[in-house]
């Protein structure tokens, strides 16, 4: 595979061992796997969620957006191969946002979910016993939640500070008084009951988090467009089930991990050597919430399309009505970015 590397006075140059690749007719967005099947999408999510992206330099990202957008006006230089479109394409969907091309903060990407969300998870799930733990780790979850969802939102429905603050703390609230609550609850329960509070808290946080994150799309609709990516109109319903279809995608990312883990460690940690250990509880959660989170990443993002279809009879009657006029009988279907 053909990869950019530094030039001798700093520039990154293209780095080129085969004759030049005939480029004619190459479409840089069309997807390398079919995005109508679940394990295409999965190919796909396991390309651009990618944690090694996380540490590629600002610089390269860069070249990558020019490479992308060059390819784009069928203008790339000369020599360059199909490969280094490929891998600037990769790096592209991993750290620019899809409807604005605007570099995405790092922690907000998809492909920091493996490195974050295995520390937080990690020690969730290890320090679910006392109050001040159970109250911090999801306090920091649900930031790190809420920073995740605003950066993967359908950034054509724009969300006021005052919004965002108030999503952030219902969640947050919401996530602490589930957990508080439910270990409360469980105090008499079996040990692995209590071991499963972590992800009560978070599958009930989820679906508060990320509709409140995105509220303005269910106020105002989401942006829908025709199959040539012409804007038609808003549809609060094409929001509706995207966010639904996101909420969905996210507990399903988490649940392998925090459901099977907790199972795992309440037999790991009655064995003779492990209570000599204790201090290695938590870094190996940390590592096995890994191993679980490099599969269940790209597989959670791939269950539904990202680029969503919507029969145009499910829409809005004055949506339907508008469409009509413009279009008569010939756009069946409306399509949008659900988000991730």
């Amino acid at each position: 595979m053909m990869y950019p590397v530094r030039g001798t006075e700093g520039s990154t140059v293209l780095c080129v061992n085969k004759m030049e690749a005939d480029l004619t007719g190459f479409n840089i967005d069309a997807p390398r796997w079919d995005q109508r099947t679940f394990l295409g999408r999965v190919k796909h999510f396991l390309n651009i969620t990618d944690p090694r992206t996380v540490f590629v330099s600002e610089q390269e990202l860069d070249w990558a957006k020019v490479m992308v957008e060059k390819s784009r006006m069928g203008v790339v230089p000369p020599g360059t191969q199909v490969e280094q479109l490929l891998y600037a394409k990769k790096l592209y969907d991993s750290a620019f946002h899809p409807d604005t091309g605007e570099k995405m903060n790092v922690i907000g990407r998809m492909s920091f979910q493996l490195p974050g969300g295995m520390i937080i998870t990690g020690f969730m799930l290890q320090f679910y016993r006392t109050m001040p733990a159970v109250i911090f780790w999801q306090w920091v979850n649900q930031s790190f939640n809420a920073l995740v969802n605003y950066t993967n939102r359908n950034a054509a429905s724009p969300i006021s500070v005052r919004q965002m603050t108030l999503s952030y703390f219902t969640a947050t609230t919401t996530a602490v008084a589930t957990a508080v609550g439910m270990n409360m609850l469980t105090k008499k329960a079996p040990p692995l009951v209590g071991r499963w509070v972590p992800f009560a808290a978070v599958a009930a946080a989820n679906c508060v988090n990320i509709p409140m994150m995105r509220q303005q799309e269910l106020i105002q609709g989401i942006c829908v467009k025709d199959r040539n990516e012409n804007e038609i109109g808003h549809s609060r319903r094409a929001a509706a089930i995207g966010i639904t279809q996101v909420v969905i995608s996210r507990i399903t990312m988490s649940a392998p991990g925090m459901i099977l883990l907790p199972v795992v460690m309440e037999r790991l940690e009655k064995l003779h050597f492990m209570q000599k250990v204790k201090v290695l509880h938590a870094p190996l959660q940390v590592m096995l919430c890994g191993y679980f989170l490099i599969f269940m990443v790209p597989v959670a993002c791939g269950l539904f399309p990202q680029k969503c279809e919507l029969p145009v009879s499910y829409l809005e009657p004055e949506l339907q009505d508008t469409i009509k006029a413009k279009y008569g009988e010939l756009e069946p279907y409306v399509y949008f970015n659900k988000g991730l």
